[in-house]
C-alpha cells in the first residue's frame, strides 16, 4: 500500500528483455536502503525488489504488467518516480494507492502558468465512471487531484515542489503515464455492478 507521495526519483541504468520479460537496474538514492523481496512503487507500479547493488536496484515487470501500463515505453535514462511502501505507523498524506495501475493515459495538454503548471490527460473511457470533480488520482503514482473533468479527460494541477521532484518534469503532450483511479470509486462500481447481476439472475 502506498500514498502517492512520491520519495525520490530514480535513473534507469540498464534494461534486459527476457521472453516477454523486461528487467530494469534503477539508480536512486533509495537503493541501497531497499531489501530484496521489499515491494516498492515505481511510476505508480509495485514491483518487487529482486537485487541491490550499491546505489542501484533491479526490478522486474512481467507480461501482464507491460500491457496494462507504460513498462514497454521504458528507456535507459528515463526517470522514474519511487515509493516504499506506507509503514504501519506512517501518515497517509496522499491517498490510498495500490500500486496496481489500471491503464494508461496520454497527455492531451500542457500548460505552464506562472508558478504552476496544468496537464490534461485522455484516459480510456471504460474508466469514465471512477473519475469524479475533486477525487483522487494516481498519475505515474503521484497522488493528485482531477478537475476539469470530462466523459474521457481530467486535468491535474502541478506546484513547483511536485513538478521538480517528480518525472512530470518531463511529460509533454503526447506523453503516456500510468494511471490507478480511486480504490473507493472501484469498490462501489463493482457492488453495483454485482447487485446488477443478482436481480437479473
Amino acid at each position: 500500500m502506498f500514498t502517492g507521495i512520491i520519495e525520490t526519483v530514480g535513473t534507469i541504468t540498464h534494461i534486459e528483455q527476457q521472453g516477454t520479460n523486461h528487467t530494469f537496474w534503477i539508480s536512486s538514492e533509495l537503493s541501497d536502503t531497499l531489501k530484496i523481496d521489499q515491494s516498492v512503487s515505481h511510476n505508480g507500479i509495485c514491483l518487487t525488489v529482486e537485487a541491490v547493488n550499491g546505489s542501484s536496484h533491479r526490478v522486474t515487470a512481467i507480461e501482464e504488467t507491460i500491457r496494462k501500463t507504460n513498462v514497454g515505453h521504458w528507456k535507459v535514462g528515463d526517470l522514474i518516480n519511487i515509493e516504499r511502501c506506507l509503514p504501519m505507523h506512517g501518515r497517509l498524506d496522499g491517498h490510498i494507492v495500490q500500486g496496481h495501475v489500471d491503464s494508461t493515459a496520454i497527455c492531451t495538454r500542457m500548460k505552464t502558468l506562472e508558478g504552476s503548471w496544468e496537464f490534461t490527460f485522455q484516459f480510456p473511457t471504460a474508466f469514465a465512471a471512477l473519475v469524479i470533480e475533486k477525487g483522487s488520482i494516481a498519475i505515474n503514482g503521484i497522488s493528485l487531484t482531477a478537475f476539469n473533468v470530462t466523459f474521457n479527460e481530467l486535468t491535474v494541477a502541478i506546484i513547483p515542489y511536485t513538478f521538480e521532484h517528480t518525472n512530470l518534469q518531463r511529460v509533454q503532450e503526447g506523453s503516456i503515464v500510468n494511471i490507478e483511479f480511486d480504490m473507493l470509486g472501484k469498490y462501489l462500481q463493482r457492488h453495483i455492478e454485482v447487485q446488477q447481476l443478482m436481480k437479473g439472475a
